[in-house]
């Protein structure tokens, strides 16, 4: 039987913890696991440098040591933002200018671009740590580290240029093309700046129209705009399928392009299964919120002498509100901090608030409220926690709060769910789709109405209700599994290949 072969975006994975990097890096090692029926392939690239990389002639008749050195070369490229050398002497930026430049032309004469090889095995150190480790569990490290990697060389921010500058007003942009005819499908992250060969399907994972639908909610405004849209429109004009991580999002990709309904399909996104109820005790949550602390911390006061009042107050019986997310205005923080104030205004005055998550777009209004609650130690902001730590964090927290003004689909309800905790989420339609009778809901613009319904549930008059919640939550969250989720990919794959490939 013919296998069906797979390239796998991987950009993604070497950004953060959560969100579309943990997506890639579960998506990925899941389909490994999709039989000998399939090859499944990553595809490496740099979100803003040029990769070293052996596509013209992928090494071959090359000797063991120099292959190896041109892997290392990629592995050191991966590690910097590096321009491309066009002519030696002139400033990066001006390299860059003319590296597109040339891509540019690359793309009107049609030219694709081709995938270089990876030989993980001697590197997979560097893939794992770099790739893998925050979200996949390391039983699973020899799957994804000994798997076959191809390489492109122009950065992601390089394509996206290219597609949406033109040469002159009188020549039309067109968006390079990739050398697929390897491949039967390339599943991407997100709206892809390439085109693909003839016998391959591009499949957009597709997560939310943010950029588009909410651009007063990102930083460099003009230009994600554009990128989104740029690609989304050719990815469309393509005829890419699209696998949209909720009904809510489907909707919007819909209401942008009516004319792909056919070419949708949603296929939510899977939780890893190291999300599970433990029997670690409190104090172990507080330990973890102690050796976590931001280095923020380190410029708002005595951070030894703050880690031991957190244990201290964790031995005492006390209580915290968690939000897991980074710190941008669409997670609406400053809607919680508000809430939250509050409440311990009104009836808990010992709840601290626990904020998992590093800086995003446009940060900076979000901190002036944190600050001076984090100076008095009463607002605890968390960063780089792992899977095995935050799933003590969900187990233990009061509530789990899910505040944001938009999502596509919202892991840090599932995983709460999945650690046993109990989850309060805004009223979104995605929300509501993903969570179900699994959360308590809130007004997305009412602090006092958040207040309200944290503080009723939190007490002894919401005790049922809260324990009603957190029974659904646990039935709900299992249809995030993998065991769930991958025979949808199965049947995808099996039903969208390109005729005749």
């Amino acid at each position: 039987m013919k296998k069906t072969r797979l390239l796998v975006d991987l950009k993604p994975a070497l950004d953060g913890f959560a969100g579309i990097p943990q997506e890639t890096r579960l998506l990925f090692a899941n389909l490994k696991r999709l039989g000998e029926a399939f090859d499944v392939d990553g595809l490496i690239q740099h979100g803003a440098g040029v990769l070293s990389s052996n596509a013209a002639d992928n090494g071959a008749g090359l000797p063991p040591h120099q292959k190896i050195f041109r892997d290392s070369r990629l592995v050191s490229s991966l590690c910097m933002s590096a321009a491309r050398t066009i002519i030696p002497g002139l400033p990066r930026r001006t390299q860059r200018k003319l590296y597109v430049e040339l891509l540019r032309w690359q793309s009107l004469r049609d030219r694709p671009v081709g995938l270089g090889s990876f030989e993980s095995p001697h590197f997979d150190d560097f893939i794992w740590r770099h790739l893998f480790a925050k979200s996949i569990d390391v039983a699973d490290k020899a799957l994804v580290t000994r798997s076959r990697f191809r390489v492109v060389a122009p950065a992601r921010r390089n394509m996206h240029d290219v597609g949406l500058q033109s040469v002159s007003r009188f020549v039309r942009p067109r968006y390079l093309a990739l050398d697929t005819e390897d491949y039967d499908f390339l599943l991407v992250q997100t709206p892809f700046p390439a085109r693909v060969g003839p016998r391959t399907r591009l499949v957009v994972r597709y997560h939310d129209a943010v950029p588009i639908l909410m651009p007063h909610t990102i930083a460099d405004r003009t230009y994600h705009q554009a990128a989104h849209y740029g690609a989304l429109k050719q990815n469309v004009a393509d005829g890419a399928h699209f696998a949209c991580i909720s009904e809510a999002t489907r909707g919007d990709l819909l209401a942008l392009f009516p004319e792909v309904e056919k070419r949708t399909t949603v296929i939510y996104n899977m939780v890893s299964d190291d999300y599970r109820p433990g029997d670690e005790p409190v104090s172990r949550a507080f330990d973890i919120i102690a050796n976590r602390l931001d280095r923020e911390h380190d410029d708002l006061g005595d951070r030894a002498g703050l880690g031991t009042a957190i244990r201290a107050f964790g031995e005492g019986g006390g209580r915290y509100l968690l939000m897991v997310s980074t710190i941008e205005p669409r997670k609406n923080h400053e809607l919680l901090v508000a809430a939250w104030e509050r409440l311990r205004h009104a009836r808990a005055p010992d709840l601290k608030l626990v904020v998992v998550g590093g800086n995003g777009w446009e940060h900076e209004k979000i901190a002036e409220a944190m600050h001076p609650w984090m100076r008095r130690g009463e607002l605890l902001r968390l960063t780089k926690v792992p899977t095995a730590e935050l799933r003590v964090l969900y187990a233990h927290a009061a509530a789990t709060v899910c505040p944001s003004l938009a999502e596509g689909f919202d892991y840090s309800g599932i995983e709460a769910m999945r650690s046993g905790g109990f989850v309060v989420a805004s009223d979104i339609p995605v929300h509501r789709e993903v969570f179900g009778a699994g959360a308590a809901y809130f007004d997305t613009y009412s602090p006092q109405h958040a207040a309200a319904v944290v503080g009723r549930l939190l007490g002894e008059e919401g005790a049922a209700e809260r324990a009603a919640v957190r029974t659904a939550g646990a039935a709900i969250a299992e249809r995030y599994m993998a065991a769930n989720i991958l025979p949808q990919w199965r049947e995808f794959f099996a039903g969208h290949r390109v005729a005749g490939a």
